[in-house]
C-alpha cells in the first residue's frame, strides 16, 4: 500500500507539472503567433503616420503604468458621477408625472365606484411599484448607457481592459471582465449579458457570479440616502462631499471583493489555468451619435427596463396584499418580520430590514419604500420628503450608526435582484450556477455584517 501511495503522488506531481508546462507552452506559443502577426501587419499594412503617432502618443498616456491607472479611475469617476448627479431632476420630473397620473387612476376608480381592495390591489400595488421602478432605473440608465457606449466606441474601454489584465489574471480572472463591471454600474442583468465577450467559459461564469458585487442603478439610491443617514447619526450633520466619498468607498469595496471573490472560485469550484488575453487595442475613433443613440436606448436602456418592469408588476400586488392583510390586528408583514428580528439583530440590522430586502428581490429601488412603509405600518408604498425625515424615523426605530453602515454594506453585497437572477439562468442555461449566483454574495453580505457587528459589541462602540 506504500508503494502504491508513492507511486500515485509521483504521477499527480507528473501530471501537475506537465498541466503547468503545457500553459506555459501554450503563452510562447500565442506570443510568437502575435510577434509573427506584428511582422507581417508591418511589412503589408500601411498607415497614416500622422493617425499612428497620435493614437500611440495617447496610448502612451492612456496604458502608463504611472498614469493610466488616475486616469482610468478619474475618467469612470466622472461617468459615475454624471449619471448620479444627471439623472436627480429627471427622476423627480419622471416621478412627479407618473404618481400625478396614479391620482387620476385613484379618481377614475372612485368615479367608478371600484371596490376598495381592487383600488389597493392594482392603483396602489402595482402601478405604485411601476412608477417606482421605471422613476428610479430609466434617468440613470439614459445617462451611463450612452456614455459607456460613446467609451466603447471612441475605443477607451479596451485600454481599460488592457490595464488591468494583470490583476484580474492574478485573480484567477478574465481581463475583460472589468468591462462587465462597467456594465454592472448600470444594471447587473446588463452586465450579465455583456460576460459574452469572455470567450473562456470558466471565466465567463467567474465574470457572472461576480457581477452582482458592483452596484447598480437600482442600489445606488440605497445607499447614497444610507450614507446620509449614517453620517448624520454619526456625526449629527449631513455633507454631501463625505457622504459622496462614502458611496465611492463602497464602489471600491465592491471591486475588491470581486477580486476577492474570484480568487476563491479560480481555487475551488472553478478551477483553472487563466487564459491568455491578447487584446488588439483598436483604433480611437470618433463615435456615430446616431448610432449610439440606437445602441445604446433601444438595446440596452429599454431593454433592461422592460424586463425590470415585468417582474416589478406583480411584485407590487404581492407587497400591498401583506401590508393590508391583518391578522390580530397586524399585518402579515409585521408577523414576517417578527420572525426575522433575531436574524436581524445577530448581523446588526432587524427583521424588518431583511424582510424589505427579500420582498425587494424583484427590483431594488423598492426597498427602502417598502422599509418606510414597514416602520410607519402604511398600507402602501411611499417616500419621505427628506433625508431628515427619514433619518429621525429610522432613529425612532432604533437605529444606530452600526445599522445604518450594515445596511450600505448588506445593499452593496446582497443577493441580485429577479431581473440578474432570470438573466443568469438564461446565460448560463443552469439552475445551478443561478442558485450559486444568489448564494455566494449573500453569503458574502451575511459574514461581513456579522463581524462587523460582533466587533462593535465586542468593543462597546454601540
Amino acid at each position: 500500500m506504500d508503494s502504491l501511495e508513492v507511486g500515485l503522488n509521483q504521477i499527480l506531481s507528473k501530471a501537475q507539472k506537465v498541466r503547468w508546462q503545457v500553459g506555459s507552452v501554450r503563452e510562447v506559443i500565442v506570443k510568437s503567433i502575435y510577434e509573427q502577426a506584428q511582422e507581417i501587419t508591418e511589412k503589408v499594412v500601411t498607415t497614416k503616420e500622422a493617425e499612428e503617432d497620435l493614437d500611440r502618443k495617447i496610448d502612451n498616456i492612456v496604458t502608463s503604468k504611472i498614469l493610466g491607472y488616475p486616469l482610468m479611475i478619474a475618467l469612470l469617476g466622472l461617468v459615475f458621477w454624471l449619471t448620479i448627479s444627471g439623472a436627480n431632476l429627471p427622476s423627480q420630473i419622471l416621478a412627479d408625472l407618473l404618481f400625478g397620473f396614479q391620482h387620476r387612476l385613484t379618481t377614475f376608480f372612485h368615479w367608478i365606484s371600484a371596490p376598495e381592495w381592487l383600488h389597493g390591489v392594482l392603483v396602489l400595488g402595482l402601478y405604485r411599484c411601476l412608477a417606482w421602478v421605471v422613476s428610479v432605473m430609466l434617468p440613470p440608465m439614459a445617462i451611463f448607457f450612452p456614455l459607456f457606449t460613446f467609451l466603447e466606441d471612441l475605443g477607451y474601454l479596451p485600454r481599460v481592459a488592457f490595464n488591468l489584465d494583470k490583476l484580474f489574471k492574478r485573480a484567477g480572472a478574465h481581463g475583460k471582465q472589468i468591462l462587465t463591471m462597467c456594465m454592472g454600474f448600470g444594471c447587473n442583468a446588463a452586465g450579465v449579458i455583456a460576460c459574452r465577450i469572455i470567450e473562456s467559459p470558466r471565466e465567463r461564469l467567474i465574470a457572472i457570479l461576480t457581477n452582482n458585487f458592483v452596484p447598480c442603478n437600482g442600489r445606488f439610491p440605497t445607499l447614497i440616502a444610507m450614507a446620509a443617514v449614517f453620517l448624520g447619526i454619526l456625526v449629527s450633520k449631513e455633507s454631501n462631499l463625505l457622504a459622496s466619498a462614502l458611496v465611492a468607498g463602497v464602489v471600491v469595496l465592491g471591486v475588491f471583493i470581486t477580486l476577492l471573490v474570484s480568487w476563491i472560485l479560480s481555487k475551488t469550484v472553478l478551477k483553472g489555468v487563466p487564459s491568455t488575453f491578447t487584446l488588439e487595442l483598436p483604433p480611437y475613433r470618433w463615435p456615430k451619435i446616431g448610432t449610439l443613440l440606437i445602441r445604446s436606448v433601444l438595446d440596452r436602456t429599454l431593454f433592461v427596463l422592460m424586463r425590470a418592469v415585468i417582474v416589478a408588476a406583480p411584485a407590487g400586488v404581492v407587497i400591498w396584499t401583506l401590508a393590508n392583510i391583518e391578522v390580530a390586528n397586524l399585518s402579515i408583514i409585521g408577523y414576517l418580520a417578527g420572525w426575522l428580528q433575531g436574524f436581524g439583530r445577530l448581523i446588526g440590522l432587524d427583521g424588518y430590514i431583511i424582510l424589505a430586502f427579500i420582498l425587494g428581490l424583484p427590483a431594488n429601488e423598492i426597498v427602502i419604500p417598502i422599509l418606510i412603509m414597514s416602520y410607519l405600518s402604511q398600507g402602501t408604498m411611499l417616500e419621505l420628503d427628506s433625508i431628515e425625515a427619514l433619518r429621525q424615523l429610522l432613529i425612532a426605530n432604533g437605529w444606530t450608526w452600526l445599522t445604518a453602515l450594515n445596511m450600505i454594506l448588506f445593499s452593496l453585497l446582497h443577493f441580485p435582484c429577479a431581473t440578474t437572477l432570470l438573466t443568469i439562468r438564461r446565460e448560463t442555461q443552469s439552475i445551478r450556477w443561478t442558485w450559486l449566483a444568489a448564494l455566494i454574495p449573500t453569503t458574502v453580505a451575511v459574514v461581513v455584517c456579522f463581524l462587523l457587528a460582533q466587533t462593535a459589541r465586542v468593543l462597546g462602540l454601540v
